[in-house]
């Protein structure tokens, strides 16, 4: 079943602690790892605004876990945690319909 982490940026206070966190997140495995959104348009429906969001899907909660939990990316972590204040969230995925369940 599909796993996502959503990592929502609610205010980012310093770019040069960002810039660190980019260039150590992206030492951190990457083969389970398939990006869904990067800080693009978003547009607030409800609750409170947010300056971006960022979700990554991983085939598992374990393997989102395994990243999150790496040595290089725990290391990004700390830069990502002086750049601004976030929201990060793992959220488990459904399991893909087959064309049998969607007509059945």
């Amino acid at each position: 079943m599909p796993a996502y982490i959503i990592a929502i940026r609610e205010r980012l206070h310093d770019e040069g602690p960002l810039r660190s966190y980019a260039e150590l997140a992206a030492k951190a495995p990457r083969d389970a790892l398939t990006r869904r959104a990067r800080y693009g348009h978003v547009e607030v429906l409800e609750g409170p605004d947010c300056d971006g969001v960022s979700m990554v899907e991983f085939p598992t909660l374990e393997a989102a876990r395994a990243w999150y939990n790496s040595p290089e990316y725990s290391q990004a972590r700390a830069f990502r945690r002086q750049a601004g204040d976030y929201r990060v969230l793992l959220v488990e995925g459904l399991e893909p319909e087959t064309e049998e369940k969607r007509n059945g």
